[in-house]
Parts: structure tokens; C-alpha cells; sequence
């Protein structure tokens, strides 16, 4: 059941993903070739008798195309691809990232709608008992600002920012009697022992809940997205920096493994929503990096391409994005054993 929960993610995901290349490369009247789901072998093609376009469902659930004609090779035809200006070239490329993150935006709001009597500002509410003991300094009614000069506005991002920076010794900013107060040395977690004798971390503070409305739902739902898109491109940088490791990256079993925990947890759905949303932003996300085979990849030499007034040859360009294509296939191979070796 995970599995096929997964695939169908998936294949949402990318649906609507190549039907953002889809859609805007018909607005600009470029020849469609076929239009897939998945890779590999054929399982299913239907050819329209008006347009000419193939449209297959394919054997592997993993990915998807819509074949251009003109993307990778020199065609002299009207409703080539690489005959379009580089302004329609860029929407054409960018069009599935943006399909990808609005999908995702679309499922926050969900979520944030489901989870209405939960939501939290950056109020203090309540601080724990042991808080003198600690360093800090909050106070109840503070309104938390920032965090070691990340500015906050929901518990989201604060919840987000607090995890990030440390747990303890932070740069706090608050708004208390209506002036900003800086406070050093604040300790977000205590150290607990419970009955077993067994130490846990506990929060040193807990913050106010918000009233639902139109204004807090819009809110939530534009910092949520926010925050998790910027929680993506954090963690590609400390994947490149190398504060993170091969071993600590997921892919298709890995990530099907969590949507099988999600769709099997008693919290009507939340869980499962909110990793289909995460999901959908990364793909929006990981999509306009400028690597070959990816959109960010072509849209990156379409920049070169505008600076030189002069394209690179078809024949290089699909080259590039071909070595690129089998270094991600080959990288997704190694994550996916890793992760098999995991469940085991």
C-alpha cells in the first residue's frame, strides 16, 4: 500500500509537472513529440489524430517528459523549440517548477486550514518551571522577532529557526512593553530526566495559540511554504558545504518508506498532506538548480545564451544534459541501495 500510495504521489507530482512544460509549450505553439509519464518501456500510447502528439504512460514511476521538437537537436521547422525566442524558451523551461510549487502552496493551505486550532504566533504563553535556573531572560508576553538575526512570524519558522541555530547560548530580539529588547544567551531546551531515569530535551517556553480567521490563514499559509522552501535551499547548501552526507539523503525507497509512516499514522492525514507538500516544493525547488538534465540546467544556458546573443550548438547542449542525466540516475541508484540497506 505504500508503495502504491507513492507511486500515485509521484506520478501526481509529475503530471503536473510536464503538464507546466505541456501548457506553455502549446501557448507558444512549439511541436509536442509525446507527452509522458514515467521512463523506460512503453506500457500505454495514445496518439491524437488532430495535434500528432503521443501521449504514453511508460514502466518505471519515476519521472516523466514532454519531448519537444527542436529540444535537443537543430530543426529549421516553424514550431521548433529552439526557434522560439529565449524569453518563451525560459517560460517553457520554468513553467513545470512553478506548476510543482503551486501544487505545494495549494497543500499547505490544506493543511493549514486542518490544523486551524493549533496554530501558534511568537508570543511567549508559558514558560517552564525550571526557567530561572536557565539562561535566557524571556518573559511571558514577550513577542519573539528573531533568532540570531533570522526574523520569525509564525511558530512555524520558529519552531524551524530554533532547530537550526542550536539549542542553546542564541541572540534572542524581543518586543516587550512595546520596545525591542535584545536578549543573549538564550537556552531554547532543558535537560529532563523522566521516571526511567532516562534524560530528554523539553522546551524552555511555549508561545500563544492564534485565533483562525481569513488574515491568519493567509498568514500561515504563505510563511509555511516560505519557510519550507527556504528549509530546501539550506539543506542543498549544507549538502554542497558538507555539513550533510550521502548517508543522510532519501530517495524513492526512502521516500516511499516515509509516506508509508505518514499515510499509516491516526492524525486524519495531516502527516501524509504535509510530506506531499514538502515533496512537491522540492521538486519545485531541485528543478531550477543549474545542473544538466535538470530545467535549471536549460535555463541556465539559455542565460549564457541571451549574454552571448548566440546559442550553443543542440548537439553539445544535449551532450551535457545526457552526461547529466545518467550522474543523476547513477546518484539516485546509490541513495536508493542505501536506503534498501536501511530497512533491513
Amino acid at each position: 500500500m505504500s508503495i502504491v500510495i507513492a507511486i500515485l504521489i509521484f506520478g501526481f507530482l509529475i503530471l503536473i509537472h510536464e503538464f507546466g512544460h505541456y501548457i506553455m509549450a502549446r501557448t507558444f505553439k512549439v511541436g509536442i513529440n509525446e507527452f509522458a509519464i514515467g521512463m523506460g518501456l512503453k506500457l500505454i500510447t495514445k496518439t491524437s489524430k488532430k495535434t500528432g502528439i503521443a501521449y504514453s504512460l511508460r514502466a518505471i514511476p519515476i519521472g516523466g517528459f514532454v519531448s519537444m521538437v527542436g529540444e535537443d537537436e537543430a530543426n529549421d521547422a516553424e514550431n521548433s523549440l529552439n526557434k522560439k525566442p529565449v524569453w518563451q524558451r525560459f517560460l517553457i523551461m520554468v513553467a513545470g517548477s512553478v506548476m510543482n510549487l503551486i501544487f505545494g502552496f495549494i497543500l499547505v493551505g490544506i493543511l493549514v486550514g486542518m490544523m486551524a486550532n493549533s496554530l501558534g504566533n511568537t508570543t511567549v504563553a508559558q514558560l517552564s518551571e525550571n526557567y530561572e535556573e536557565l539562561e535566557g531572560g524571556l518573559e511571558v508576553g514577550d513577542e519573539i522577532i528573531s533568532i540570531n538575526g533570522e526574523k520569525v512570524h509564525t511558530a512555524y519558522d520558529l519552531s524551524y529557526t530554533m532547530f537550526r541555530d542550536g539549542k542553546k547560548s542564541n541572540t534572542v530580539v524581543v518586543l516587550r512593553d512595546g520596545k525591542k529588547v535584545t536578549l543573549k544567551g538564550v537556552d531554547f531546551y532543558e535537560t529532563l530526566t523522566d521516571e526511567n531515569g532516562k534524560e530528554y530535551q523539553s522546551l524552555t517556553f511555549y508561545v500563544e495559540r492564534e485565533a483562525f480567521g481569513f488574515g491568519t490563514f493567509f498568514k500561515h499559509t504563505f510563511n509555511r511554504s516560505f519557510t519550507t522552501v527556504e528549509m530546501i535551499w539550506e539543506s542543498v547548501i549544507d549538502l554542497i558545504s558538507g555539513k550533510y552526507g550521502l548517508d543522510q539523503m532519501s530517495g524513492p525507497v526512502g521516500i516511499t518508506n516515509e509516506i508509508g509512516k505518514a499515510a499509516r499514522a491516526k492524525d486524519g492525514g495531516v502527516g501524509l498532506i504535509n510530506l506531499t507538500a514538502i515533496i512537491a516544493l522540492n521538486l519545485g525547488v531541485m528543478n531550477l538548480l543549474p545542473l544538466p538534465a535538470l530545467d535549471g540546467g536549460r535555463i541556465f544556458f539559455l542565460i549564457i545564451e541571451a549574454i552571448r546573443r548566440k546559442p550553443l550548438k543542440p548537439e553539445v547542449e544535449g551532450y551535457i544534459h545526457f552526461a547529466g542525466m545518467v550522474l543523476l540516475l547513477l546518484l539516485m541508484v546509490i541513495i536508493s541501495c542505501k536506503d534498501i540497506i536501511k530497512l533491513f
